[in-house]
This record gives C-alpha cells, sequence and structure tokens, in this order.
C-alpha cells in the first residue's frame, strides 16, 4: 500500500471517529451508516466512469436520433449499480444545509435498492437517527458527506475495497474480540487462497462474516485471468451468516468488488441452506473459535439434539461425558469437509488447541488423518489479528491427494517467525512473504515450475501419517518441524519471542484442555 493511500485511509478513520465523538453514539452503532456512505461513494464513482460510455456505445448502435433509453441492466450488465439522480453523491453534496440531509440520504438508500433488486433490503437507512437533535444530525452528516469526497473519483485499482476493507480492520480492532469471532486480516485471507487455488467452482463459506474470503477468492481468480474472463464467470459464491448486520455488510462488501453471491441468513450449526454435502469445490472460513456447549452461566448454545442425524457430522459429534459439545472446533471441521465434493479443498482457520485437542475430539481427528483429509497445516505467530493478539493455525484439507503421494502424508509449516511488524501490537505478511509460505506447498504437491520440495530445518517437514500416528495424532506442528536454534540479534530476539509466545499459548490452551479433562474425570469418581 502507498504511504499516499495509508494517508487517506487514515484521515477517513479520523472522520468515523469525529462522528462517534459528535454523535454519543457507540462506535458499533455507527459501523453501519458510515460503511454505507463508502458505499455511496463508491457506488457514484463507478457509476459516472461507464456512464458516458454506455450512452456513446448506444448512440453508435442507432443512427437515428431516436436512442433507446439507458436501463439499470445496461449497467448491471458491466457490474456497475445503477444510481437514480436523487442517489448521487454530487446531489447529496449540493443539498441546501437546512434541507433534513439524513432522510435524504435515507431515500438515496432506499433509490439504489429499488433499481438494484440484490440489494433489497441490505443498505443502512437510519441516517436521521445519528443525533437526536435533526440540525446536529444535518451537520454531522455534512461532515462526513465531504470528508468521504476526499475520495478521488480517479483513484485506481481495487482502492474503494481496500478502503472499505481497511474499516472493517479498524472497527474489529476498536470493538474488540467477541465470543470467539475474530475479523480475519486480509493477508491471512490471501494465504487460505493461494493455498487452495480456486481458479474455477463454487466456494463455499458457512461463516462468511462481512465476505472477505470471497473478495480474495475473486482477486485470486483476476490476477490469474489476465483479464480474459469475468470472476462471475468463473466462480459462484454461496455463504452462511447467523448475524443480519454481518450479511448487509458482506453484500455490501460484495457489491463494492463487482460481486454477486447467495448469503443464507442462518445457524450454521444446525441448518444446511445449500444442502452442502458433496457439493462444492473450495471451502475457505474462519470460524468463530472454541465455542462451548454451554456457556458460563448453563445456558445451552449448542444443543447435541439438534445435531443428531445431520449428514454434516458423519465423524460424530464431540461430547463430553454428560453429552454436552465438548468445543464447536471440530463441528466445524466436519461442516468444511462434508462440503466437498471429490476434487474439493478446504482452507481455514483455527485455534492452536484445535491440533491436539483431546477425548471425543480426538477421536474425530484420528478418523479425519486416518482418512488421508489433512493435507497441510501452518503455524501462525502472534499479532495477525486487529482485534486480538492470539496466534492461530491454518488447516487445509485437498481431497485431490488422494491416489497420489501425498495422501499418506501431512506437511507442517513453522510460519512463526514469519512477519513484519506494524506496530507492538500487530504484524502482518507482505505479499512476498505470503508467497514463500504458499511456495512451500506447491513444491509438496509438484506443480509445475515450482521445484522440488525438501524439508527445511526450523520451517516445515512432510510427515508421514506413522509419524502422526506416532505422536499420539497431534496436529501441533511444534512436534515435527525442529526449531533452528542461532545467536540472536535485537531485531530476532522480537521475532523469537513471537514465536516463543505462540508455542506458549499453543501449551496453555492445552494444559487448559487437560485441567478440564481431569476435573470431569474427578467428578465421575
Amino acid at each position: 500500500m502507498t504511504t499516499n493511500r495509508k494517508q487517506l485511509h487514515e484521515r477517513l478513520w479520523s472522520a468515523a471517529v469525529q462522528l462517534r465523538a459528535n454523535s454519543g453514539l457507540k462506535l458499533n452503532e455507527i459501523s453501519e451508516p458510515i460503511l454505507g456512505m463508502i458505499f455511496l461513494k463508491f457506488a457514484d464513482v463507478r457509476f459516472k466512469k461507464v456512464q458516458t460510455g454506455i450512452v456513446s456505445e448506444r448512440k453508435a448502435v442507432y443512427s437515428t436520433n431516436r436512442v433507446r433509453p439507458v436501463s439499470p441492466d445496461d449497467y448491471k450488465s458491466k457490474g456497475v449499480l445503477y444510481l437514480p439522480e436523487i442517489a448521487s453523491y454530487s446531489y447529496l453534496m449540493n443539498l441546501a444545509e437546512s434541507k433534513n440531509i439524513g432522510k435524504a440520504i435515507n431515500e438515496a438508500m432506499k433509490a439504489i435498492e429499488s433499481a438494484n433488486t440484490d440489494l433489497a433490503g441490505v443498505l443502512p437507512q437510519d441516517y436521521t437517527s445519528l443525533h437526536k437533535k435533526a440540525d446536529e444530525n444535518s451537520k454531522i452528516l455534512i461532515t462526513l458527506l465531504k470528508n468521504f469526497n476526499q475520495i478521488p473519483d480517479d483513484i485506481e485499482g481495487d482502492a474503494f475495497g481496500e478502503i472499505y476493507e481497511y474499516f472493517l480492520g479498524e472497527f474489529a480492532r476498536a470493538e474488540g474480540a467477541k465470543g470467539g469471532e475474530f475479523f480475519t486480516p486480509q493477508s491471512i485471507v490471501k494465504l487460505l487462497v493461494e493455498i487452495i487455488e480456486p481458479y474455477h467452482g463454487k466456494i463455499y463459506d458457512p461463516a462468511c462474516g462481512s465476505g472477505g474470503m470471497f473478495v480474495q477468492s475473486a482477486n485470486f481468480v483476476k490476477s490469474h485471468s489476465n483479464g480474459k474472463s469475468q470472476v462471475m464467470n468463473e466462480v459462484a459464491l454461496y455463504g452462511q451468516e447467523k448475524g443480519s448486520s454481518n450479511i448487509r455488510t458482506a453484500k455490501m462488501n460484495l457489491a463494492i468488488h463487482g460481486l454477486s453471491g447467495k448469503i443464507a441468513e442462518v445457524n450454521s450449526f444446525y441448518e444446511d441452506a445449500f444442502q452442502s454435502v458433496g457439493k462444492f469445490d473450495f471451502v475457505l472460513a474462519n470460524p468463530p473459535f472454541n465455542v462451548k456447549g454451554k456457556d458460563k452461566n448453563g445456558q445451552i448454545v449448542i444443543d447435541p439434539a439438534r445435531l443428531q442425524g445431520d449428514p454434516r457430522y458423519y465423524l460424530g459429534l464431540p461430547l463430553t461425558g454428560k453429552k454436552e459439545i465438548s468445543n464447536a472446533n471440530y463441528l466445524w471441521m466436519q461442516m468444511f469437509m462434508s462440503a466437498l465434493n471429490p476434487q474439493g479443498r478446504a482452507g481455514f482457520v483455527m485455534s492452536n488447541a484445535s491440533g491436539d485437542a483431546g477425548n471425543a475430539e480426538k477421536e474425530i481427528r484420528k478418523k479425519m488423518i486416518d482418512a488421508g483429509m489433512v493435507d497441510v497445516i501452518v503455524s501462525v505467530g502472534n499479532n495477525m489479528f486487529m482485534n486480538a493478539t492470539l496466534s492461530c493455525t491454518l488447516w487445509f484439507f485437498d481431497k485431490r491427494k488422494s491416489g497420489t503421494e501425498r495422501q499418506n502424508k501431512i506437511l507442517f509449516i513453522n510460519a512463526q517467525d514469519i512477519f513484519y511488524e506494524i506496530d507492538r501490537a500487530h504484524s502482518d505478511w507482505t505479499d512476498e512473504q505470503i508467497q514463500e509460505i504458499a511456495g512451500i506447498v506447491r513444491r509438496y504437491r509438484e506443480e509445475k515450475s515450482e521445484g522440488k520440495y525438501k524439508d527445511i530445518k526450523g520451517r516445515c517437514k512432510a510427515a508421514t501419517l506413522d509419524e502422526v500416528r506416532a505422536n499420539d495424532y497431534s496436529l501441533n506442528p511444534g512436534r515435527y518441524v525442529e526449531i533452528v536454534e542461532k545467536e540472536m540479534s535485537d531485531v530476532d530476539f522480537d521475532a523469537r519471542m513471537k514465536e516463543l509466545m505462540g508455542e506458549f499459548s499453543s501449551l496453555t490452551d492445552e494444559a487448559h484442555n487437560l485441567e478440564k479433562k481431569i476435573q470431569e474425570d474427578w467428578k465421575k469418581l
């Protein structure tokens, strides 16, 4: 990202912070209205860019002065939303300050939805309630309109997508982690996509959140098609999400990137809106981590009775001795695995503890490993998430490995020391670092022009299933990848400390699981 673009992002975000201060609303209460304003500016820029071309094309086709009026379908065919005049950014900017600006923006959003039926019920329409006083409400919105008008009309590339993703990340950082849900960093999604390689087919995310997995999949297709094909001709996008607010955000996110998809508002534990078993070419997800069957107050969060007989959970339910769901991680994993067709691949984010989880979870993991489903495990360092300092593990399933030399192997990668530091609390990957990690996987798969794979001490190890069984079916990369010890500079010291903290976090999670197991066993005595 260029310095100028970074500065633009920061200026725009400061406007959001100012709005919160002036309105008295909480940040989560203004996130949708602000994202809606970014959407409005984006839609206006794209509309104006194609408007002249569409009119010129129409005149070229008809030699007489009687030219067929331009319709919303003409814009839709070019992947652009149709904007009625009252929804144009210039129209709203030129309204007199005495007007009810909130009402005008609400009407603009309604007009966009009417002209673009895919967005029905998606766009925010509560712009009259940012402040109790109508005149103050209008002043706030005028300031916001002016601030977002800083985005230049000739902005290049996927700059709007970057702005939108930047705001999603900042809202996530400001709100903090809730219920094990974490905004997935763009770089982690990029790596997931680079490894599963979704060139063509149906893509599924049953915990789709704001739709980031779909956006990066589309970017992957664009980068490999050389403009020869439209993204939506190559992939079909399917998502499930239980939060209506997240669904609206996801649909705006897709629209900003010129994409469309089917997103169902359901609880994925109980409902399978797309009858997913064996249907999808690719699964990408970052599900909520470590969701327990009961909360701290003893209330049921996941009812095992409602899961019985569901074909997605064909390896069994992760139940405790009391027949309660111990942890949802292995429900999610079975969801992903069962959705794959015979050539399917899945890539997803998972907690470190899941690789060593015991009891019923271990029995499910053994079945996954023995069936040859698990292909790659990548250990990621701390501070990659905007709203949490946790580390994580990336898992990959691959049905294409059946019948290959990889069938009886699992590739483990230690990427905990691969990162660059944004600040003390946040790290990220460069595109080069993403390709460094993905390149290891491509060599392991023996993809063309990638060279020959070899184990690298401290970095990667292709372990046999017998080795995994000998390690009690652990999928913790630290069990297989020997860490290289070397003299450390001051810079290396920080990297090594992050690596050790990641290992410590994983071991701590494992210790907590063992402690709970001991307590459960003690109660049975």
